[in-house]
């Protein structure tokens, strides 16, 4: 694998603050960033970018984060991306669970935060899977 190329996050969330800027802060650090405002054709989407990792809104247009995350993590050639769920919720973990996400972040966030968790998430994809 080119160690060159650029890491990409995909990130899906209706407020465009926030897109902005994730978007901003990531490409900072080096990310290429591809953002949508719904998740429509979810499968289409990620496969049309392949990311490292995704952040994924809860409360994203039609269908929700939830089913976004549960329907990517269905896919054999997609669920090994890591999913970082954001939300505002107070029950943002349990949501992150019940979607199958592999971390979460919630909102409002500090970047330094945002950060870290892409950080982290991308680092546990050089690492064997825990049985």
């Amino acid at each position: 694998m080119n160690t060159t190329m650029a890491k990409k996050v995909l990130i899906f969330d209706d407020d465009e603050d926030i897109l902005a800027i994730c978007t901003y802060i990531l490409e900072e650090q080096g990310w290429e960033v591809s953002t949508f405002s719904n998740c429509n054709n979810i499968i289409e989407k990620v496969e049309s970018i392949m990311p490292d990792v995704i952040l994924m809104d809860n409360w994203i247009p039609d269908s929700g984060g939830i089913i976004a995350t549960q329907t990517i993590k269905q896919q054999e050639h997609l669920k090994n991306i890591p999913v970082v769920y954001f939300s505002a919720n107070n029950d943002i973990k349990t949501l992150a669970q019940q979607a199958g996400a592999d971390s979460f972040l919630a909102k409002p966030f500090d970047l330094e935060e945002l950060e870290n968790i892409v950080s982290q998430v991308t680092v546990s994809l050089n690492k064997p899977d825990k049985a």
